[in-house]
This record gives structure tokens, sequence and C-alpha cells, in this order.
């Protein structure tokens, strides 16, 4: 009987733990996408149109408004042919 005054505070200790450990995981993003990482095993990683939907969702998490220098070219843009400096983007016309 006397076993129950220890086991019944750690007992409580404990769901206070773990529902401070869940708490802190929703919080903090860890279910924020269950299903990407999941999916994206099934695609391979040098696929164009792949790696196309992966910039099109970037580009439409942060929309950068590109600017114009003096030159009427626009500032995020650094390769002759229209590619900033990865090599990403479409030719400009």
């Amino acid at each position: 009987m006397t076993v129950l005054y220890i086991l019944v505070p750690i007992a409580v200790l404990l769901v206070i733990v773990a529902i401070w450990v869940f708490t802190w995981a929703v919080n903090s993003g860890q279910y924020d996408d269950l299903d990407g990482p999941a999916h994206s095993i099934l695609f391979d990683d040098d696929d164009p149109a792949h790696l196309a939907a992966q910039r099109s969702d970037e580009d439409q998490d942060a929309e950068p408004q590109p600017t114009e220098d003096c030159s009427g070219h626009s500032a995020g843009r650094s390769g002759d042919d229209g590619t900033d400096q990865n090599g990403r983007g479409a030719p400009r016309s």
C-alpha cells in the first residue's frame, strides 16, 4: 500500500511530461506536413516535372517581388539566359 504513495505521483508526473511534449510538438510544427515526406520518397529527384513542382511550391511559399535596375533587367537574375545564379528560371524573351 505504501508503494502507491510513490507510484501515483510518478504516474502523474509522467502524464504531465507527456502532455507537455505533445503540446511542444504541435506548437513547433512537427505535425504540419504529414503527407509530404511520405510521398517525396516516391519521386525521382532528377525528374524535371518533380523539380518544377518543388520550385512552384517554394515560389508559392515565398513570393519575392523582383525589382528592376536602371538597365531594365530584373535584379534577381544574373545569367544571360535569364537564369539565376543557381541555374534556375526560365529564359527571358
